[in-house]
């Protein structure tokens, strides 16, 4: 009888095989086997070489059809980490990327020193972002919008996942007139990706994402246009806004931002040196 480790052997073989990178493969072998066994990476080094047995088999491979199919791991397992908490995700919400914490970092300091922050996240989807403030800063009031119903019934159950759910009140809408009053603070990650990249993008990506929080027309600026263009008369004295924005588009966002009468513009760069996050003070 094949071990646990045969198996695991076994699978990154074929991930190689059917195209992936042959780091991907292996991890994505051993993820998915730790996922179907229970087990930590801890547990799965010290008893790889017991017999794989069933029901372990079966589950493991029908995984393993799930990654060969392409299906992002997050969505075969059903959760993400973010900001070292676990969110569920499923195939209504766009998987939480480690580049998008670059919001969460910068924007926590523009919450320090308030006694309370109104907050709003525009397009929440998992509601990664505005969970994440929520259990950081517990003195913020959060609302979290997205157009998508589904997104937000995730989000929802996420919020309760991580006992915040009287602080992150979510509506369904798509731009920020369903909120009234003044902010304090606006974030987003919204869609930035051009319609003619489409072809171009993984297809662990465009086959499985929601193309609505993915593509935002021609040049992939339309939300943030419109976002950057009206964000500013929505916040109080002092407000700001914190939006990611993709691969070379940051010259395009100061321009956006310049146009719009932003006081001060600063673009962080991620871990991989790239322009990611535009942090706009009214």
């Amino acid at each position: 009888m094949p071990s646990v480790r045969d198996l695991v052997a076994e699978a990154a073989t074929a991930l190689r095989a059917a195209g992936f990178d042959p780091g991907d493969a292996a991890l994505d072998a051993d993820v998915l086997a730790r996922h179907a066994l229970g087990w930590d990476r801890a547990t799965l080094l010290t008893r790889a070489g017991e017999p794989a047995g069933e029901p372990f088999t079966g589950r493991y491979r029908a995984l393993l059809a799930r990654r060969l199919e392409r299906e992002p791991v997050a969505f075969i397992m059903g959760q993400r980490e973010f900001w070292g908490l676990d969110f569920e995700v499923t195939r209504d919400v766009l998987i939480p990327r480690p580049e998008t914490e670059l919001i969460v970092e910068r924007a926590l300091p523009l919450l320090d020193g308030r006694a309370t922050s109104r907050v709003a996240d525009v397009g929440t989807g998992s509601g990664c972002i505005a969970i994440a403030l929520a259990v950081e800063r517990p003195a913020a009031m959060i609302l979290a919008t997205d157009r998508s119903a589904a997104a937000l019934a995730v989000a929802r159950r996420n919020a309760d996942r991580h006992g915040v759910t009287r602080r992150v009140r979510f509506l369904r809408a798509d731009s920020l007139d369903a909120i009234a009053g003044p902010l304090d603070l606006i974030v987003s990650n919204p869609p930035y990706v051009a319609s003619a990249d489409a072809a171009s993008l993984p297809a662990d990506v465009v086959q499985y994402e929601p193309g609505e929080a993915l593509f935002a027309g021609v040049d992939g600026l339309n939300v943030l246009r419109t976002l950057i263009g009206s964000a500013r008369e929505r916040l109080a004295p002092h407000g700001h806004l914190v939006v990611e924005f993709g691969f070379g588009q940051s010259a395009d966002v100061e321009a956006l931002a310049r146009a719009a009468g932003w006081a001060s513009i600063a673009i962080a760069e991620d871990l991989q040196g790239i322009p990611r996050v535009a942090v706009l003070g009214r």
